[in-house]
Formats: structure tokens, sequence, C-alpha cells
């Protein structure tokens, strides 16, 4: 599904990820762990175009996508939820997790939709909600279903139990589980395994910007 072969990402002078290699395979959980600093998100927002390759390739799908535009990318089927969430304050909860489909045209929006609530019964619950009203934890469920509306392949979760309390850190551990059962590709940024240790097929460890 997903194969990151040598990448090298460099801001200005200074190298940040070092001969990045790793695959995600239909259906597969992966774990990239690693502590503050260590090159996760930057791994991830690269996969997404946001940063630019310097060395190195990715493919998705078999093909090559790092010369692609990052506003291209996501209609691949790849979605991406960020640490900080990145929540438009006054839209609504089903506004935010449907601004994927006002941008691409492929996303099936009804069915994506109901797959969220099916998934997710308590966002469906506060569907009319400005998301600025909503919990730190609430705010991560929604991120979710924003990232599901356009990950119906791939999914990229930077962080996602940061921060969170741990009923609901649980919650979203019971949620990324069954992505397994729909066939999706997840693949997980986190600092410690604490809360998917069970669920994933298996780990990256990143240091310094390389995998070790």
């Amino acid at each position: 599904m997903l194969a990151l072969n040598e990448v090298n990402v460099s801001i200005g002078s200074l190298p940040i990820l070092r001969g990045v290699t790793l695959e995600v395979g239909a259906g597969q959980l992966v774990g990239l762990i690693g502590r503050n600093g260590a090159g996760k998100t930057t791994t991830l927002r690269t996969i997404m175009g946001l940063t630019s390759v310097s060395a190195g390739s990715i493919a998705f799908e078999g093909a090559s996508v790092e010369e692609m535009e990052a506003h291209d990318r996501p209609a691949l089927g790849i979605g991406y939820m960020p640490e900080d969430r990145r929540l438009v304050p006054d839209l609504t909860v089903e506004e935010n997790m449907l601004l994927p489909s006002w941008v691409n045209s492929k996303i099936d929006a009804d069915a994506e939709l109901a797959f969220i609530y099916e998934l997710m019964p308590e966002v469906a619950k506060m569907r009319e909600r400005k998301s600025l009203l909503l919990s730190g934890g609430q705010q991560k469920l929604v991120a979710l279903g924003r990232a599901l509306m356009a990950g119906s392949k791939l999914m990229l979760l930077d962080e996602p139990f940061e921060g969170v309390a741990p009923a609901l850190a649980n919650r979203l551990s019971e949620v990324i589980a069954t992505l397994r059962e729909d066939n999706r590709s997840v693949l997980i940024a986190q600092s410690e395994l604490t809360h998917s240790a069970s669920l994933l097929d298996r780990e990256y460890v990143i240091e310094r910007g390389a995998i070790v």
C-alpha cells in the first residue's frame, strides 16, 4: 500500500529525515514510534506532500508520488489526522468532517459519513455542534472522522492518543482497530505504545530522523 525507500528530508541545511525506509501493507496497522523531535511528524507530512523529499522515493499502491502536489494526494484515498487536530472552529462537527469532500469530487460523502457515524455513534450525536465547543478528546474523534472521509485506503494518524483521557483513548483504540475490518491501512505515529501495542502488525522505531 505504502512504501518509503531511503527518504531524506532537509529544512535549509538541517537534515530532518535520514534514509527513512518503511512499508505499510493493505489492511495493516503499523506504528512509527519515537520521542518528540525524532522525525515522526515530518515523516507523515512528507507522505502527504507537505514537506519536500530531497532524496529517496515514496510509492503508494506501486506508483511514485513524491513529485505529486500535496492537494492531489488525498484523492488517492489517503487521510491525515494531525496531532493538533486543525479543526475549523466555527464549522459544525459534520461540516469539519465533510471538508475533504468539498475539494475532492471522488469522495462519496454520503457513504463515508454513514460509515463514520456507524463507527462512532458519539460523533453523530454532536454533528450539529460547533467544533470550538468540544473538549480536546471530542475534537480528536472529529479529526479522526475527517481523516476517514478522505482515507478510504490509508490513514496517517499523528499522536492520536496524546492528551486524551484514558477512557477516550481506549475508545479511540477500539475505533482504529475496527479499520482493519474495512481493509484500511493505518500508520500511527506516537511517542509510546501504551494504547496501541496490541493493535499493531509491525512497528518501526525512529531516532534522530532515522529508522533504528
